[in-house]
């Protein structure tokens, strides 16, 4: 079974998956389930001429414990490429340790190098920065692919990006295929929770 319909995900397309761990990672938890990362990248090579899958995430200093740091070396061991920069932390004024890590221009640089090579560009991120670099991949002839979260309040994509992309798949519409059948905790909640919460406050910055 292929992870997304025919008429999406064509079998010659030329294809590669970028993820935004931690957009994804927030995007199940609220979905309540945990992304089995074996069955997300056979069911890839099951359905197109699968390139690659690069995932995206900060990391705490090597000195320093990381919570998600088995799981960044179980995916570089298992079929992922990689790619990871140092957690910025500063210290709120109530005292709590906070941390900063927007991989967003790195997803971006890829993208764009790798598009030369690719029929069609699958991103997990509901991140509404993202949709000018959709943009300029479609007028470069790219078929663009997006998943990310509507089934939870509010939605976890930003409409701007679902309207851009040629095709939008629900995450919760791909658990019966992704889904860990036996769940697990594999990163720090807490720890994902500031990151995410820093890149809320960046937008809500931005916009």
């Amino acid at each position: 079974m292929g992870l997304l319909p025919s008429d999406i995900l064509h079998p010659d397309d030329r294809t590669s998956l970028f993820i935004d761990g931690a957009n994804l990672y927030q995007a199940a938890r609220a979905l309540a389930f945990d992304i089995d990362y074996k069955r997300l990248l056979r069911t890839f090579n099951l359905s197109c001429r699968f390139i690659r899958a690069y995932y995206y995430t900060a990391l705490l200093d090597e000195q320093e414990y990381s919570p998600i740091r088995p799981l960044v070396d179980w995916l570089d061991y298992n079929g992922y490429t990689m790619v990871t920069k140092p957690l910025k932390e500063y210290t709120q004024s109530t005292g709590r340790r906070k941390f900063k890590g927007n991989m967003d221009v790195d997803i971006a640089v890829d993208i764009m190098e790798q598009s030369h090579f690719l029929d069609h560009i699958v991103l997990i991120s509901g991140d509404g920065d993202f949709r000018r670099l959709v943009d300029a991949v479609q007028r470069r002839g790219k078929r663009v692919t997006v998943i990310s979260t509507i089934k939870i309040q509010p939605p976890l994509i930003a409409d701007e990006l679902r309207r851009q992309a040629d095709f939008f798949v629900d995450l919760a519409d791909l658990m019966p295929l992704i889904a860990r059948e036996t769940p697990r905790p594999m990163v720090s909640s807490e720890l994902e929770d500031d990151i995410n919460e820093d890149e809320e406050d960046d937008e809500q910055v931005s916009t």
